[in-house]
């Protein structure tokens, strides 16, 4: 294995384990991670790339969000809920200053606006669409 596949690899294992604690986590993106992960992994490692796409908790929703699909309401819907929760949690907690808990609402509100503006998938359309059977390996 050379040098430049193992630093793919490396840097894709990293990307993962930040998008997972993305997914708990209120201001570290986790799409953003997992994407970079799976380019990594598709330039260096055919297994981890399959293993990522393929994995029960993110593949799918990898999968539809590059091919342009968008993500469910029910993804959507628990993201903006954990997202102002933990917003509001860590608020709490710090009992910051009036300028950090105003960033921290424009934050929350920049990624719900985002979110919102991402297509929809329906499993429904995407079964009916041409390119769902094209679309089978991203």
């Amino acid at each position: 294995m050379d040098i430049r596949k193992a630093a793919l690899i490396f840097t894709g294992t990293v990307c993962v384990a930040l998008g997972v604690l993305g997914m708990f986590l209120p201001l570290l993106p986790t799409t953003v991670f997992l994407l970079m992960a799976a380019y990594c992994y598709s330039r260096s490692s055919e297994r981890f790339h399959t293993w990522l796409l393929n994995n029960r908790l993110c593949g799918k929703y990898i999968r539809n969000y590059k091919s342009g699909e968008g993500i469910s309401v029910r993804q959507k819907v628990s993201t903006i809920s954990i997202l102002w929760v933990s917003i509001g949690f860590s608020i709490w907690i710090i009992s910051a200053g009036f300028w950090i808990t105003l960033l921290l609402i424009a934050i929350a509100l920049a990624v719900t606006v985002h979110l919102l503006w991402i297509k929809t998938y329906c499993p429904t359309e995407a079964a009916a669409s041409p390119s769902a059977s094209t679309i089978k390996e991203v």
